[in-house]
């Protein structure tokens, strides 16, 4: 199962490279409120985002890959593997927009850490 993880970790990837690019998009969009009268709108500004659209290919393929892990990895190994995710969002969240890390987060990456070297012992 070890030999599969660049598998698992190009589809991760994907799947944290598709929540920065529609953090991003949502960024240049701007904050909004729900109500019927935005919804045309702030439809057509999500929709022609290029980061938003971007981000949605990356789904679309990190989908893909996951398919390919699933049918090739036991799920208890790779499932919890996509914790990794939360790692590398937390620092491109960090570096690009200039998101916190608090003593909390830290924590709770180290955790994840410790979580994702256990899980690959495993296989």
């Amino acid at each position: 199962m070890v030999r599969y993880l660049p598998l698992i970790l190009s589809g991760v990837l994907l799947n944290a490279m598709a929540q920065l690019s529609l953090k991003q998009g949502m960024r240049q969009v701007g904050h909004f409120d729900f109500r019927w009268e935005n919804f045309v709108p702030i439809g057509l500004g999500v929709a022609s985002n290029p980061f938003v659209l971007a981000g949605l290919v990356c789904y679309v393929v990190s989908v893909g890959v996951w398919l390919l892990v699933l049918s090739r990895v036991e799920v208890s190994f790779a499932y919890p593997l996509l914790s990794v995710g939360y790692i590398v969002t937390a620092f491109a969240g960090r570096y690009l927009f200039q998101e916190a890390l608090g003593p909390m987060r830290w924590s709770g990456i180290i955790v994840i850490c410790i979580g994702v070297w256990l899980i690959t012992r495993t296989g």
